[in-house]
């Protein structure tokens, strides 16, 4: 019985020290935050990486997506630059760059299911990632309460 014991306190100090000395230092690497432009795009910024589609509140204004247009990998823009549409039953609207960089994926599952928009605007509906060429341009976007507070203010 007091080996079990002595074994079971070794076991748990080692993986404690374990978590202590690899888990942490690899998640304060990560960097994740979501932005927002005024014309409801959002990108949400890992590392070098943004992930950019349209917000909720742009897929509820806009109604049942009907097509999604996209670039294609390797493709650069400019901040602001138009990368992309999309159709739906009310209206079309080009979609804009809220960063500069390079595309480095398309959301592929777009093209089979459209509806995804509507129903996963900000989550698996992404439409394209970029490779960040100036991070600086982050500072200029919207993050989540401004963003929320822009919406608010042109719901009236």
């Amino acid at each position: 019985m007091a080996t079990s014991l002595l074994v079971r306190n070794v076991a748990r100090r080692t993986f404690q020290q374990s978590l202590r000395s690899h888990a942490v230092p690899q998640l304060s690497a990560v960097r994740f935050s979501s932005y927002f432009t005024p014309a409801h795009e959002y990108c949400k910024v890992d590392g070098k990486i943004a992930t950019c589609g349209i917000t909720d509140f742009a897929q509820s204004a806009l109604g049942d997506i009907v097509f999604v247009d996209l670039p294609e990998v390797g493709d650069e823009f400019d901040k602001g630059d138009s990368f992309g549409s999309v159709e739906s039953v009310k209206a079309a609207s080009d979609v804009y760059a809220p960063v500069s960089g390079t595309v480095v994926e398309i959301n592929e599952s777009l093209s089979d299911d459209f509806g995804l928009v509507n129903s996963n605007a900000e989550d698996s509906a992404w439409f394209i990632k970029v490779e960040l060429t100036d991070e600086s341009e982050l500072e200029d976007l919207l993050d989540e309460a401004a963003y929320k507070e822009h919406c608010e203010n042109e719901a009236h």
